[in-house]
């Protein structure tokens, strides 16, 4: 991820929640085959799923307003949802689950960014990829590939949300924020499946 990448991310996810507190997170690590992964989650639904290291996100998350424990300060409820993200994910990255149902939270998403990677959800298949022009076409903004680069880039809910399956306009992969090793990786699992 680019600097300017990471600074967009980063102001989105603490201006994304009120200052007053609205509820507490438990924010974790999760190792799989594209790397390490940061997850956080409410009592209710997946809010981060994304390549930052948990410390990052705590901190974001706190400067949202928002009080943030490990998983020994976790309630029922969260562990829960954290157990069938971490479950769900590992069952997507072996080639054995095309879609996820655990609860999510795109909050932390700006609005565009929200309308960007929920159209990737709707409008791409498993298997199959867009090139950032065709996805700004979807969203009633064509001309706006690079608006829509910048906005899967602050996606929260990477994996979950799949981003990895816009590539540019020649159909190869190009900018993620897990890196190009990554987003090989994705579209060459969901290519075999």
């Amino acid at each position: 991820m680019s600097p300017s990448q990471e600074e967009y991310v980063m102001h989105a996810m603490s201006r994304s929640a009120p200052r007053e507190a609205v509820g507490s997170v438990v924010v974790a690590e999760h190792h799989t085959p594209i790397g390490r992964l940061a997850l956080a989650a409410t009592d209710e639904a997946l809010l981060y799923c994304g390549f930052f290291p948990p410390e990052t996100v705590r901190e974001r998350l706190a400067a949202g307003g928002r009080e943030c424990w490990d998983e020994a300060g976790a309630d029922a409820d969260q562990v829960a949802v954290m157990a069938q993200a971490r479950d769900q994910l590992d069952d997507f990255l072996a080639g054995g689950r095309r879609s996820f149902t655990v609860p999510l939270d795109p909050s932390l998403a700006t609005p565009f960014s929200k309308e960007v990677v929920l159209a990737v959800a709707e409008h791409v298949p498993y298997g199959g990829t867009a090139t950032y022009g065709e996805l700004a076409a979807a969203v009633h903004r064509p001309g706006s590939a690079r608006a829509v680069g910048k906005a899967l880039g602050a996606n929260p809910l990477c994996v979950v949300l799949p981003c990895h399956r816009v590539v540019g306009a020649s159909g190869r992969p190009m900018g993620y924020a897990g890196g190009l090793r990554a987003k090989r990786f994705l579209l060459d699992l969901e290519c075999r499946g």
